[in-house]
């Protein structure tokens, strides 16, 4: 399973605004995929995405992104 940088980076800003969380990018990886794997999965099913580290140290990258 793979997702690009950018579906990452795009996942992480729509996390921040819906929720108030900056993920750290290897979270917002784990995030970006869920738009690949939602299709797949029954209403009924509970997804669990544990986010690990902290995003404010990712904030140089995250300003380049969102130039």
């Amino acid at each position: 399973f793979s997702v690009t940088d950018a579906e990452a980076l795009k996942a992480a800003k729509l996390l921040s605004k819906s929720e108030g969380i900056i993920p750290a990018l290897e979270s917002a990886h784990a995030i970006a995929y869920l738009e690949n794997l939602m299709p797949d999965t029954n209403k009924d099913e509970i997804i669990i995405v544990n986010l690990s580290g902290r995003g404010d140290k990712d904030m140089d990258t995250y300003k380049k992104y969102l130039k």
